[in-house]
């Protein structure tokens, strides 16, 4: 197919598993640095993982590196994964989920912890920032043949993802103005002032001045995976990862036209 998808942000466990199963693709960039919450209640009593024990927690699906977090979070507090139960849910059902009393808590990315939190329900239990301040998700992922029939095109790519992670970060003008952006349909569709929420509440809750590909942080999340059952065996990090981009990145100038 001519029109098929060739680039896309995928999780990254999903980039790992594709790539040892065949699926030609390769993950070029991140797509961003922490943006992971686990929110309670506001009026909730738990102050740790330990609180949440026998409770129900919802996380995004297994493939999700929230998921991760979750199982992460729970080895560092000496608990099981049989201490809660675990239910698959899609993010934007969750903070009605947690308001209505049919979890506990949740575990996802943003805006969907903000959402809750704006709204006066819900607070954050951890946050990606404070505890797993190196946290990947989603990933940069383009498929072989593009690197090997496109590849000036990749690195176009790769130079405005990464310029546009500096930008964003460079102030917080910029991140309002970015929210405004990203709020419209052809984006997240999601309200401007719940994604200036997220980009402001604190500052770093997500960042993006950084998206350089880090082997330990890589093996790190193929460690958990492995763990989590996600993927079944190692997967070499030259498989599903091309660094050439973005060492290979240049600055170029970030023009936003309203």
């Amino acid at each position: 197919m001519a029109n098929r998808i060739k680039a896309a942000y995928f999780l990254a466990p999903l980039a790992m598993e594709l790539a040892d199963k065949g699926v030609p693709v390769k993950i070029v960039a991140l797509g961003h640095r922490s943006g992971a919450v686990v929110m309670v209640k506001t009026d909730s009593p738990a102050k740790s993982m330990k609180d949440l024990k026998g409770k129900r927690v919802a996380i995004p699906s297994r493939f999700a590196v929230d998921y991760l977090f979750v199982r992460r979070l729970l080895k560092q507090h000496g608990m099981a994964m049989s201490d809660v139960e675990i239910v698959e849910m899609n993010p934007p059902d969750m903070p009605a989920a947690l308001y209505a009393g049919a979890v506990s808590a949740y575990a996802t990315g943003e805006p969907f912890g903000a959402v809750a939190e704006k709204a006066g329900y819900a607070r954050p239990l951890y946050m990606t920032r404070n505890e797993w301040p190196n946290y990947i998700c989603c990933v940069l992922t383009v498929r072989e043949e593009l690197i090997r029939n496109e590849r000036a095109r990749v690195q176009q790519l790769v130079d405005y993802v990464m310029a546009s992670g500096t930008w964003i970060d460079r102030s917080a003008d910029n991140r309002s103005t970015a929210a405004d952006v990203a709020a419209g349909a052809r984006f997240f569709n999601q309200k401007a002032d719940v994604l200036r929420f997220v980009l402001s509440n604190p500052p770093d809750r997500v960042t993006y001045g950084d998206l350089r590909l880090v082997r330990k942080e890589f093996d790190e999340i193929m460690q958990l995976s492995l763990e989590a059952g996600i993927i079944t065996r190692p997967v070499p990090y030259e498989k599903y990862v091309d660094e050439s981009f973005v060492k290979n990145a240049k600055p170029v100038d970030i023009t936003i036209t309203k």
